[in-house]
């Protein structure tokens, strides 16, 4: 008798409060890995592609992208939690921590913190945490994130599971900062800025001057990159059935896009240090043009003389440069309430490290 071998992922009836996932497919990242995320984002920061720079402020050699490990650990969890996903809504308290070198193993594991259903019928929300680590089992990454899930069934009920409330914010206390950084060889000619954390006043605006055209075979490799298989980024003849009617673009090569338009102005932000909170707006698809700017929420002291924290908002625009024309962040409803402007697609508050005026 054939047995069934193939998986179609979980549905909305499949997640209970407190199971925990253990994700398959290790991922050992590459030197190639690193190349082709700067090939795809264009990124400049020195510290991911530059050996005697990384060297100079006490690392092994150039350490892998902050994003590069959030998306492969992102990737790992796609099959068992969001293979049945719309969407992804949301991240809270994401927590970047040992840092990662070309070589290092990645797995990850799941554990779902809470469920409900929509207004929407055959759709629900699920809430987990996740937590990718090294070969040696050492923490690299954590982070709550929240998805909306079909269910196998349209016409079913579920018991709702709240998810606990989580935080607006992470800590101060828990902002890692790798024991080895040490600032004191810190070259600004080598990141094209003076501009230091001092330098950053909380309510400043920073508009950040490129724009990138999102294209189809990017967002795909891209997203075939970190081995994210949820199928609305990749089955046309299924999304040619959905509102959008096409394939939407990873909400990761979203933030990745914005991130790599953020260096001018933001030269010498070393490293992520944490998502405090997230949201994918509205949805991308391939053609649209990307913009960003950033505010500066805070300034934060760290407790050294050598480095501090700043928290931003960034925020990318599709197809309206906000340098030359006004996109308001919400729009009011017309039930009175308020929503994110149609052309606002991404609203990331996050936290990043940058050096202090010696």
């Amino acid at each position: 008798m054939a047995t069934e071998k193939t998986s179609g992922g979980n549905f909305l009836e499949d997640f209970e409060v407190g199971l925990v996932i253990k994700h398959a497919v290790p991922r050992t990242i590459w030197d190639g890995d690193m190349a082709l995320y700067v090939a795809l984002y264009g990124d400049r920061r020195p510290l991911h592609c530059a050996r005697d720079f990384a060297q100079s402020l006490g690392f092994e050699r150039e350490i892998v992208h902050d994003l590069l490990v959030f998306h492969i650990v992102f990737g790992r969890a796609v099959p068992d939690v969001s293979l049945n996903s719309p969407a992804n809504l949301g991240y809270a308290e994401v927590r970047f921590l040992k840092p990662v070198y070309t070589g290092d193993t990645l797995h990850a594991e799941t554990e779902v913190i809470g469920r409900r259903e929509t207004s929407r019928p055959g759709l629900g929300i699920v809430w987990v945490h996740t937590r990718g680590f090294n070969q040696h089992g050492e923490t690299v990454l954590q982070f709550y994130r929240w998805a909306m899930v079909n269910k196998r069934d349209p016409a079913s009920k579920i018991e709702a599971e709240e998810p606990p409330e989580l935080p607006a914010q992470v800590r101060t206390e828990d902002l890692y900062v790798p024991p080895e950084l040490d600032l004191t060889k810190f070259d600004p000619v080598v990141t094209g800025s003076e501009a230091m954390w001092e330098d950053y006043e909380p309510g400043e605006r920073i508009m950040h001057p490129q724009g990138m055209t999102l294209e189809e075979a990017e967002h795909q490799m891209a997203t075939r990159l970190y081995q994210n298989n949820a199928r609305v980024h990749f089955n046309e003849v299924l999304q040619k059935k959905s509102r959008l009617g096409t394939r939407i673009i990873y909400g990761g090569h979203i933030i990745s896009t914005a991130h790599g338009i953020a260096f001018d102005g933001l030269e010498n932000a070393l490293r992520v240090l944490a998502f405090n909170a997230g949201a994918h707006a509205n949805p991308t698809v391939a053609g649209d043009t990307l913009f960003a700017w950033t505010e500066v929420l805070e300034r934060i002291d760290l407790g050294r003389d050598d480095a501090g924290a700043l928290r931003l908002r960034l925020v990318g625009v599709k197809n309206s440069d906000p340098r030359e024309e006004d996109v308001p962040l919400r729009v009011k409803k017309d039930d009175g309430g308020e929503a994110y402007h149609p052309n606002v697609v991404l609203d990331l508050d996050y936290t990043v490290l940058m050096p202090r005026r010696r």
